[in-house]
């Protein structure tokens, strides 16, 4: 049997205000679905692997429509399973020049939630996996979710299945009584891939990132120009998430320079054990949408690792990936690889293909 990749999250109903308007400014809302891990699978089926979600789910309607949506994208539900609780919801409201995006979470007893490790057959469902992509968010929502991606992550180890991590750090789901950094301390010493920012490597690892201070920029990253002292601290910070973590073989970071929410600059850089590469530099202007922009570039990560692409290709195709990603509504990444790879050679130019 074909190896496959496994998703293990929450997704949502995802209810946005119409374009440059207020919640509820008018009385409607566009509905799609998103949620970190989904929106990863999405992306990874949509480069040709083989790729199953797996969450827990109420037995109702919208779950019927959720389904058929990922299996349009060809991923994999059968490890979905159904159980008590609700259909997970988050408002929002896209932000537009100085006024920033905002976010919403009403997903307290949601089904995932309210589901332990007692409800997936972890040894069963990671039997013919080859990657297992977990996030920082679903064991943010309660201390029996996080059982559950703790019992997924060792499940995963055990069977000799890579496991991946995206950090995502998010201040108003940590709110059950435990630290985040507690709870990744039980999760970190079965991942093998870590992605994040800055902020995540203080916040979910405790990494003492304001006190990191940049050496002279290292061989192969002259060329940044004045960027190169900020490159050089971000290795350094990484280089901190691998001494802490020895069995890690990469960390990912994202950078992001808000300028407002229409305009961003978009990077990141990719650490391992044997070198450091960083990607493009894009400027996006008039941005769609900017929420999955994370998740777009986690995938494009472990796409190219998966592929056994070389680091730089790797970090070049996930910022190139996530350039994409703001130009599209919703949080799915709709792409293809050979889109991606159009990008990476036009430069970024966006002329009309004929």
């Amino acid at each position: 049997m074909e190896k496959r990749v496994l998703t293990f999250g929450e997704v949502m109903l995802r209810l946005k205000a119409p374009y440059g308007e207020m919640i509820l400014q008018s009385p409607m809302f566009e509905a799609s679905f998103g949620g970190c891990e989904a929106n990863v699978a999405v992306s990874l089926a949509n480069y040709g692997h083989r790729v199953d979600y797996v969450t827990c789910l109420p037995d109702n309607g919208i779950t019927d429509s959720f389904v058929a949506t990922m299996r349009s994208f060809g991923v994999g539900t059968d490890s979905i399973r159904r159980g008590d609780g609700r259909f997970g919801v988050y408002f929002v409201e896209p932000g537009a020049m100085q006024r920033p995006s905002k976010v919403i979470y009403d997903r307290s007893w949601s089904a995932v939630s309210m589901a332990g490790p007692e409800a997936y057959d972890w040894p069963e469902i990671v039997k013919y996996a080859r990657w297992l992509h977990l996030s920082g968010i679903t064991p943010a929502i309660s201390r029996t979710a996080a059982d559950a991606v703790i019992a997924a992550a060792k499940a995963a180890s055990e069977a000799g299945v890579t496991v991946s991590l995206d950090l995502n750090y998010r201040a108003k789901l940590w709110n059950y009584g435990e630290s985040a950094q507690s709870v990744m301390a039980e999760i970190m010493p079965y991942v093998t891939v870590c992605i994040g920012n800055e902020e995540d490597s203080q916040k979910m690892l405790g990494i003492d990132t304001e006190h990191i201070q940049a050496d002279e920029p290292a061989e192969g990253e002259g060329d940044l120009g004045s960027g190169a002292a900020l490159y050089a601290r971000y290795r350094k910070i990484a280089e901190a998430v691998l001494e802490r973590y020895p069995q890690l073989s990469h960390v990912a970071i994202s950078l992001r320079d808000s300028v407002n929410a229409d305009v961003n600059a978009w990077s990141g850089c990719l650490t391992s054990r044997s070198g450091f590469h960083v990607g493009p530099r894009y400027e996006l202007t008039d941005i769609v949408d900017r929420v999955g922009g994370g998740d777009s570039f986690s995938a494009g990560i472990l796409h190219g690792l998966m592929k056994g692409d070389d680091e730089q290709f790797t970090i070049d195709f996930a910022v190139s990936a996530s350039c994409l990603k703001h130009s599209i509504l919703g949080d799915f990444n709709r792409v293809k690889e050979s889109d991606v790879l159009s990008l990476m050679k036009s430069g970024g130019r966006g002329r009309i293909q004929r």
